[in-house]
């Protein structure tokens, strides 16, 4: 393996459009939430280990969440966990692994990339990445993955290229924000989108300096820890000086500035599993039967279900159709597949009304 090979796993999220599985206490990237004996982040540390080396995996995640990560990677250790002792998005944290990296290695390639995706073809995507890493170590591009795009989803941002590019990387134009239904069917027409999936690449020494010369106060805060980085003084600089950085996403703070950023349109599968809508899309074969999960279902004049329950459990279902149907211990979810993007505002009003503890 390439010693120079780093990856960041991001896994801070709550997943609350995964309610009730998945909670802020235990999130949707500690579930097996396809039912195939890995979670989601076993599935993608074991994607990135293919060809980034084990100690070079860190793991970037909010403080409540350490004992997770270390009980589901039992190769982690506890320095390449990376915590967050304040919630900030994506800048930040990423910043703050760009510059622990740094430290280590200033040679490193760095990928970002969420805990929470679902990739089959794992070989495909490791070539992808690769192809990206050796731009990047030769030239000071920002590169990205996209995906093409298979329907006018409004739920993703898009990348637009240009059209002229070469095949293989292309050069970005710009961002495109989540769009509506008709904008989505243009950019798809146009040709040259693709889906934003949120996975990156760079070289450390290239996101350090794109920080340097968009985000300087960002950039002065954690370079004046660099002494403390990998050392025991880490914790307590961050402590005292990550509750600083301004509240911004890689995208704003570095992406809409950059005129060197490249796209490789994905050659694998991809799924983000963004919610139950999106899982049932995952698991269901096209014939419009339920998508199951632990449970043992009956069905009758049922079908576009979403159903999971303990693993084991019998769920009859009568009469039923396009539907979430969650068993999970004190809590019972049956909800309209088509309002499943309101589902973060029914979290919110079982909070309010029988209290934290069933989120």
């Amino acid at each position: 393996m390439n010693k120079n090979y780093y990856a960041v796993l991001m896994a801070g999220g709550v997943g609350s459009r995964f309610w009730p599985i998945s909670t802020s206490s235990y999130p949707k990237q500690f579930h097996d939430m396809l039912g195939t004996g890995d979670t989601l982040i076993q599935k993608t540390f074991k994607r990135l280990n293919k060809f980034v080396p084990t100690e070079n995996i860190l793991i970037l995640t909010n403080e409540r969440y350490n004992d997770l990560v270390l009980e589901q990677l039992p190769l982690v250790k506890q320095e390449q966990v990376v915590l967050e002792p304040a919630m900030r998005n994506t800048a930040p944290c990423i910043l703050y692994a760009a510059m622990k990296i740094k430290k280590m290695n200033p040679d490193g390639v760095m990928i970002v990339a969420p805990s929470d995706h679902w990739i089959e073809d794992e070989e495909a995507f490791a070539k992808d990445v690769t192809t990206c890493f050796e731009k990047c170590e030769k030239e000071e591009v920002l590169c990205t993955l996209g995906i093409k795009p298979s329907f006018p989803n409004t739920g993703f941002g898009y990348i637009e290229f240009e059209k002229d590019s070469a095949s293989g990387l292309k050069k970005v134009n710009q961002f495109r924000e989540k769009p509506d239904y008709e904008t989505a069917k243009e950019f798809l027409a146009q040709g040259n989108f693709l889906w934003n999936a949120g996975i990156f690449m760079w070289s450390v020494k290239t996101i350090v300096s794109a920080f340097e010369k968009y985000q300087k106060v960002q950039y002065d805060l954690f370079d004046s820890g660099m002494s403390c980085y990998n050392t025991n003084k880490e914790s307590a600089f961050i402590k005292e000086n990550y509750p600083k950085a301004e509240n911004i996403s890689i995208d704003y703070a570095i992406l809409e500035n950059s005129k060197s950023i490249f796209v490789l349109p994905a050659t694998f599968d991809w799924n983000d599993l963004g919610t139950w809508g999106s899982l049932y899309d995952k698991m269901n074969d096209g014939t419009n039967v339920n998508a199951v999960v632990g449970a043992q279902v009956l069905a009758e004049d049922a079908s576009g279900n979403m159903i999971r329950s303990p693993k084991g459990k019998v769920v009859v279902v009568d009469g039923l159709n396009d539907y979430i149907i969650v068993d999970k211990e004190e809590v019972l979810l049956i909800y309209p597949k088509s309002k499943e993007q309101d589902i973060k505002q029914v979290l919110n009003k079982v909070k309010d009304t029988f209290g934290d503890e069933y989120a």
